[in-house]
């Protein structure tokens, strides 16, 4: 069995600003995304860390997954069809490795914190 610790991990910022409706940015779907977590079994490949804020709140629904030593960040997460995509890509993580091919409809929310 890996360690946790090596698992590669998925944090969902739910911080200052990330779902934050009342600042008009999208809910972001903690319940939805920790059941399906458990019911898919991925928490045995992938763990699931909800985050306070991660930075990067101009883009507010900011999901970063680390996978070994790469960091890959996604944001403007703000339908319900981002959130699917997110537990795909978790799932493609799953079976890939970091080989993984991230969903097409989180492709153009890419953005490296160092252009920030």
């Amino acid at each position: 069995m890996i360690e946790s610790e090596a698992l590669p991990t998925m944090f969902v910022c739910d911080g200052c600003c990330c779902g934050r409706t009342e600042k008009g940015h999208a809910e972001v779907p903690v319940n939805k995304l920790k059941t399906t977590w458990k019911r898919e079994k991925l928490d045995k490949k992938i763990n699931l860390k909800i985050s306070n804020c991660l930075g990067y709140c101009s883009l507010h629904n900011v999901t970063v997954l680390k996978n070994k030593n790469k960091k890959t960040w996604i944001g403007k997460l703000s339908s319900e069809e981002h959130y699917k995509a997110v537990i795909e890509w978790a799932e493609n993580v799953a079976l890939d490795g970091v080989n993984a091919k991230m969903p097409n409809i989180l492709v153009p929310h890419l953005f490296l914190p160092t252009e920030m």
